[in-house]
């Protein structure tokens, strides 16, 4: 493997101590504005990446991020948004840290350095060829992770890697490698700093717009949202509004009438079906709102 780049020094940092704090400020910020950069070289393997996954999704199939320390945290950090911020199921988008849950609130000393509990662990999730499994490794050498997706490849699934260094062991043994590469941290080898937030922009992405391509969203709007609590309600009721050109009064109160469903008030309303026609079209648009209010796509429309 090459020179491990995000365990070295970094010359621009080289003497934080005895910067002011202003100064310490702007060598990170300098640093980050790398960060965006160096994940935009990687868009192509992102969107093959997207494209595998989403083929999975809609079939039946999962998708599971792994990863051990920070990777293993934002892998979590991102799978537990996606129900109610697209309204899928739990079991759609999972995380899997070495170590397992007491891994989220601290070190577990050792849980990284086990291949064997990776390919335990990928095992016991019973993945499949429907699946697709996204190894997170800043380093790329993680053997938990190495281990994870070696099971998952001879399962069957896709395989893709995160990691911010170049030729690495986890990038040989995937199907799609993205490797933005951000070079070395500011604290040398602190891979909590650019190498995560290159990960998280990463992960951001797969799921956002495997999300849209799955009609999650109408436009730029949220439709897929669970409206879980008093501020989910409200955004929902604002989304309503700014699809139908309603008042949010109205908007709620045709909200109300479709039982909470965001997706069947837009369709309802634009369409002039009843709740029950714009369920019916949903259904037979998988989903997609552009697609229920299409007359082709809907051949329940009718005057109310």
């Amino acid at each position: 493997m090459a020179e491990i780049e995000t365990e070295a020094c970094n010359p621009a940092s080289a003497e934080l101590d005895r910067l002011s704090t202003l100064q310490i400020l702007q060598v990170i910020n300098r640093e980050d504005a790398l960060v965006a950069r160096a994940v935009g070289k990687e868009l192509g393997p992102i969107a093959q990446a997207v494209d595998a996954i989403v083929e999975r999704l809609e079939h039946g199939g999962r998708l599971f991020y792994v990863g051990a320390g920070t990777s293993g945290r934002l892998g979590l950090l991102d799978a537990v948004e996606c129900p109610p911020t697209f309204g899928t199921p739990p079991e759609m988008v999972q995380a899997v840290i070495a170590g397992g849950e007491p891994a989220l609130h601290g070190t577990v000393p050792g849980a990284e350095d086990s291949e064997q509990a990776g390919h335990g662990d990928l095992a016991f999730l019973a993945v499949t060829a429907r699946d697709a499994v996204v190894g997170l490794s800043a380093s790329g050498s993680t053997p938990y992770v190495l281990g994870a997706l070696a099971e998952a490849q001879a399962r069957g699934a896709l395989t893709v890697a995160v990691t911010c260094n170049r030729d690495t062991p986890l990038a040989a043994l995937v199907d799609i490698a993205i490797t933005p590469l951000v070079g070395p941290e500011v604290i040398a080898g602190s891979t909590r700093m650019k190498a995560a937030t290159a990960q998280k922009m990463v992960l951001t992405m797969l799921s956002t717009a495997a999300m849209v391509r799955l009609g999650k969203t109408y436009g730029n709007l949220m439709v897929g949202l669970q409206a879980t609590s008093d501020k989910l309600r409200r955004r929902a009721q604002r989304i309503v509004a700014k699809a139908t050109h309603l008042p949010e009064a109205k908007a709620a109160a045709l909200l109300n009438a479709c039982d909470g469903e965001v997706k069947t008030a837009i369709v309802s309303h634009v369409a002039h079906v009843t709740p029950d026609e714009a369920r019916l079209a949903l259904q037979a648009a998988g989903g997609r709102v552009r697609e229920a209010l299409l007359p082709t796509g809907n051949p329940t429309h009718s005057r109310r």
